[in-house]
């Protein structure tokens, strides 16, 4: 009787192995060598088909690993949950021992999944509100359009940006509208990727000044081993 085992390894799942004391050596070789091969690298379509994360999560598993969890002179605390109709809070505070200052934010969240449509509403003890309504794939697949606006009661000031983020095999670009009142910034962002590598560049083109008052470009190696950035 053929004995069959699934392989998980670092979240890719597959590559289910059969073998048998019938099995000719060469058969059963071959086979190994297979399984060797789809634990020491993902299989080529694999890494082709991968979406590239965007500009701002380049690196961003290896930067986790230092700063994720390590809030030196912070007490920090997290908390979220989710109602039965679907609606999530997340709350947060900290407390920096030296300063003893205590900062908090409420954040509740509610996805309209049939309409791609996700309603998100922010505080924070600065007293700041923020509305973000997100909508996702609805008008071509991969592309999403964010509109989000904050205001300060205390001081009257209010911001507005619009967020824009096309994805699909080997490419990944996001454009985001500023409004200010000197005039809007455009941050433009296009990331990259074959067979793991990754090359990103991001500008911010400043309206009232007209010119770049931004450019910075990174590469790096991302697969489901390891991810670095530069």
């Amino acid at each position: 009787m053929a004995l069959q085992r699934k392989v998980l390894w670092g979240g890719w799942e597959g590559c289910i192995l059969s073998f048998s004391p019938s099995l000719h050596p060469l058969v059963l070789g071959k086979r190994l060598c297979n399984l060797i091969v789809y634990i020491l690298g993902a299989s080529e379509t694999q890494i082709k088909m991968a979406v590239p994360p965007c500009y701002a999560d380049l690196g961003k598993s290896a930067r986790d690993i230092f700063n994720k969890g390590y809030g030196f002179g912070l007490v920090k605390l997290d908390v979220k949950t989710k109602s039965a109709s679907g609606v999530e809070f997340s709350t947060s505070g900290s407390s920096n021992t030296d300063t003893g200052k205590v900062t908090g934010s409420l954040e509740t969240k509610y996805k309209w999944s049939e309409y791609g449509l996700t309603f998100t509403e922010k505080w924070n003890t600065d007293n700041t509100l923020g509305t973000e309504i997100t909508i996702e794939d609805q008008i071509t697949k991969g592309l999403k359009l964010t509109f989000d606006t904050t205001f300060s009661p205390n001081t009257g000031k209010k911001s507005g940006k619009v967020k824009t983020s096309y994805k699909r095999e080997y490419v990944n670009l996001g454009c985001d509208v500023d409004f200010d009142f000197a005039g809007p910034a455009i941050h433009g962002a296009v990331v990259v990727g074959y067979e793991g590598w990754l090359a990103g560049y991001q500008m911010t083109f400043d309206s009232a000044k007209s010119k770049l008052s931004k450019k910075q470009f990174c590469s790096g190696l991302q697969d489901w081993r390891l991810s670095t950035a530069y």
